[in-house]
């Protein structure tokens, strides 16, 4: 069965964290939003798929996976069903559920980025949140990022006895996470990430050791991966980085 994909086409987001484990297992699927229009895909596809879906069950917002019979939502919930399917979790029960409060803590830092351009309204345009936003990543960076870093290189230091892995002994999708983290903190925040990094060898190391892989590097050279941009996640405003 392949794996369908929705998210919106022109920003990594946080469906990036979805895509980074379906690349690394090398399966087949389909970005559905990305798909041209006249193959009867693109954004009206996933928004139909959305509405046609309306039930008990609707997806509330993208991102969502369908394989099969299961629709499931929200990013580490996605990550969770793919872990197992994947080989990119551990086979425990108490392994797999760790790997989720992780991606789970994952997403509160990543929602924690999101409100440094957008402190007010999502509604909002930076531009007219500006003042705030300068306030808002000024703790964020001061604090939040330490903050998030200290505890997984903690949590990494803990498991290095099994390797440079934060989840038990072989990679996961928590330590393909960890790459994204880094790689978004990166672009929005080069000045503060530059300051900052050296406290954190063994997640930087994890980043490395992530990018290197083959088909995780095939990935980032190719035209499936969407460059960092103003309108996702991870934005770079110079005035927030000061």
């Amino acid at each position: 069965m392949i794996f369908e994909l929705y998210y919106w086409p022109g920003i990594q987001g946080r469906g990036e964290f979805i895509r980074l484990a379906l690349e690394e297992a090398a399966v087949e699927y389909v970005d559905i939003a990305r798909m041209p229009k006249r193959g009867g895909m693109g954004i009206p596809a996933m928004m139909s798929f959305m509405e046609d879906s309306a039930t008990e069950r609707s997806m509330f917002t993208p991102p969502f996976l369908k394989h099969g019979e299961a629709l499931i939502g929200q990013t580490a919930n996605i990550l969770l069903y793919l872990g197992s399917r994947l080989r990119l979790a551990p086979k425990d029960e108490a392994g797999k559920l760790w790997a989720h409060q992780l991606q789970l803590t994952i997403a509160d830092l990543i929602t924690e980025v999101h409100d440094t351009h957008h402190p007010i309204a999502t509604n909002l345009y930076y531009e007219d949140q500006k003042a705030a936003a300068v306030k808002r990543a000024g703790d964020f960076k001061k604090y939040r990022i330490p903050k998030f870093l200290d505890y997984f290189e903690q949590v990494l230091n803990a498991n290095t006895r099994r390797g440079r892995y934060m989840v038990g002994g072989r990679l996961s999708y928590v330590d393909l996470s960890i790459f994204q983290v880094v790689e978004g903190l990166r672009y929005a925040f080069p000045r503060t990430m530059a300051k900052l990094e050296q406290n954190y060898p063994g997640l930087i190391a994890v980043h490395d050791d992530v990018a290197i892989r083959p088909r995780i590097a095939a990935y980032l050279q190719s035209e499936r991966r969407i460059d960092f941009n103003e309108d996702g996640i991870f934005r770079h405003y110079p005035e927030l980085d000061k």
